[in-house]
């Protein structure tokens, strides 16, 4: 599922603004979206996973057990966070190959950012699960940060509403979240055919937040699970 769902929801997306109407010489309808949904697909679906998973190690016990070895917090969740963002890798290229190949997806920039851009993103969003984890006791209240963490960025990024019309407040509120630069730099990569300063910006900031967020997520790492 964590491979196919993706890939089913773009190639519905694909038939629903098959007929959409669009200006000459913009992007299509399908452009715009499939390219929003390429870079946050795998942010919510990596923080669900992860934040879920980890809780179950918890919960289970392993996590106790692993932790009573020489291995430090920082060393394990970066073990668990390779093999998360290695499955957030396929998804992320199934994804690509099914949007620019087979539903003819067109950038100006070149397919191999939105396929970097989505790594990231996908990373961000294990460093997220893994620090919310840490503070849920059950596997219902890690799907409860799903609305605290995640919604508001979706909300706040631009994707319903451009940033620069949003009160000052909440723009304050959107520059200091995550994936107010995803989606900055997915857009920039969609209308110009090089990788500009502002889409390189965005990409250094993402990658920050997930290293800051790993490194709380090792902070907060309970030896005990109470």
């Amino acid at each position: 599922m964590i491979l196919v769902v993706p890939s089913l929801i773009i190639t519905l997306m694909y038939f629903m603004f098959q007929n959409a109407p669009h200006r000459p010489g913009a992007p299509t309808p399908f452009d715009n979206a499939c390219l929003i949904m390429l870079g946050l697909f795998p942010l919510i679906i990596m923080f669900l996973i992860t934040s879920i998973t980890m809780q179950r190690e918890r919960v289970s016990g392993t996590l106790e057990r692993i932790l009573t070895t020489p291995l430090r917090q920082l060393d394990l969740l970066a073990a668990y966070g390779t093999a998360f963002s290695v499955a957030a890798a396929a998804q992320a290229t199934l994804a690509c190959i099914v949007s620019f190949w087979l539903l003819g997806l067109d950038t100006s920039g070149s397919p191999t950012l939105v396929f970097i851009i989505a790594i990231i993103n996908a990373i961000l969003g294990v460093g997220l699960g893994l620090l919310c984890s840490a503070f849920a006791r059950t596997e219902f209240q890690a799907v409860q940060f799903m609305p605290v963490v995640i919604v508001p960025q979706l909300l706040l990024c631009g994707i319903i509403v451009p940033r620069d019309v949003l009160p000052d407040w909440l723009q304050w509120i959107s520059n200091v979240m995550p994936a107010s630069y995803a989606l900055e730099a997915l857009q920039q990569v969609g209308a110009h055919p090089d990788l500009t300063t502002i889409a390189l910006r965005d990409i250094a900031v993402v990658i920050g937040f997930a290293v800051i967020a790993m490194c709380l997520a090792a902070a907060t790492l309970r030896r005990r699970t109470p």
